[in-house]
């Protein structure tokens, strides 16, 4: 069988291969004005507040190719974006995309990123509007934008929260944590004998979490339906334990969460078990889950029991009680901010 044809990206340039990549962009929204193709693209906010984020993914530190489809890769970065345009509790609308990559990657290579980039961007209804293309001299980076819109000065920082609100978490956690360190492991093993296949039976769902996430627009969207507006609100893209001290610290309290309480797949605590590790340990410092980490007033108690999709892990406290971890066995301990941080030595 013959091997199938590339194309090097010096064959296009880098005007040539925007234009290739981004011939079928779509566009959904009516606030964009202009989209790629000028200096700057143009949008007509109609009186709305617009929410932006920006965030960077890098061969080698956030994915490693050996087990992440282009593909995937695609879908994932605009996921991880748009994930904190809902922690905001606001909608996204628009993306630009960054990307610089080294010789070794083809045309065909970048298609196949792009191809993840629009199946996001139709699932979350989101227009693609520009961004750049430039070299790298080792491996792949992308750099994201997103932007989103807010009615009426409702948007959610993290610096609402206040002593006893309730805290709640959409889904479930420590999955994509799980499947990290099985496609780690798997990979360990095939550099060491390539003869042996990976074993991925019955793990479809801890690979899921971690190589094709989801944005909880669901959840922005069933607490608006409710009228409930969340007194703070971040996502879970560090860990746990982290994601309460960032809330912690922005709104000057203390916090105490229950170890019964946390939300855990069966699959997630099978995986937990044969790494020999506690589920909880996972969930607190794994991260990558892209949930929603929220509070709410008291008051919201009967309307946020009325769907499993938010599980109420526990309360906030005065900051002088500290954060707290309620242990199965009732034993409390310091919760440390021990999730993932990518430029810790």
């Amino acid at each position: 069988m013959s091997e199938e044809k590339t194309t090097p990206i010096a064959e296009l340039g880098e005007f040539g291969l925007i234009q290739h990549l981004t011939k079928n962009t779509e566009i959904k929204n009516a606030s964009t004005i202009l989209g790629i193709g000028d200096d700057a693209a143009v949008l007509d906010n109609l009186g709305k507040q617009t929410v932006v984020s920006t965030d960077m993914l890098i061969e080698g530190v956030h994915f490693d190719l050996m087990y992440m489809p282009l593909k995937h890769l695609g879908y994932k970065a605009v996921v991880v974006n748009l994930s904190d345009i809902y922690a905001m509790n606001a909608m996204p609308t628009h993306i630009t995309v960054s990307m610089a990559l080294s010789s070794r990657f083809t045309v065909e290579a970048m298609e196949e990123i792009y191809e993840g980039i629009h199946l996001a961007c139709d699932r979350y209804g989101v227009d693609l509007i520009g961004g750049d293309t430039t070299s790298s001299l080792k491996g792949l980076a992308l750099s994201l934008t997103a932007i989103g819109e807010v009615n009426d000065s409702g948007f959610v920082p993290r610096s609402g929260a206040k002593d006893n609100d309730l805290i709640c978490v959409s889904g479930e956690l420590g999955g994509a944590y799980m499947g990290l360190l099985l496609m780690e492991r798997e990979k360990k093993v095939f550099l060491a004998n390539p003869e042996i296949q990976p074993e991925m039976t019955g793990k479809e769902y801890i690979l899921q979490r971690i190589l094709k996430p989801e944005a909880r627009e669901d959840i922005i969207k069933w607490l608006k339906e409710y009228e409930i507006v969340p007194t703070s609100m971040i996502d879970v893209s560090d860990g746990l334990s982290s994601e309460l001290h960032h809330i912690c610290k922005q709104s000057q309290t203390g916090c105490k969460i229950f170890e019964e309480k946390l939300p855990v797949n069966e699959a997630t605590k099978s995986m937990a078990m044969e790494f020999s590790m506690a589920s909880s340990t996972a969930v607190l410092n794994g991260g990558e889950d892209y949930e929603l980490l929220f509070t709410v007033k008291q008051e919201d108690y009967e309307k946020i029991m009325m769907t499993e999709q938010i599980s109420i892990i526990g309360h906030m406290t005065e900051a002088s009680a500290g954060l707290t971890f309620v242990s199965n066995s009732n034993q409390e301990f310091p919760i440390e901010a021990q999730g993932w941080n990518p430029i810790k030595k």
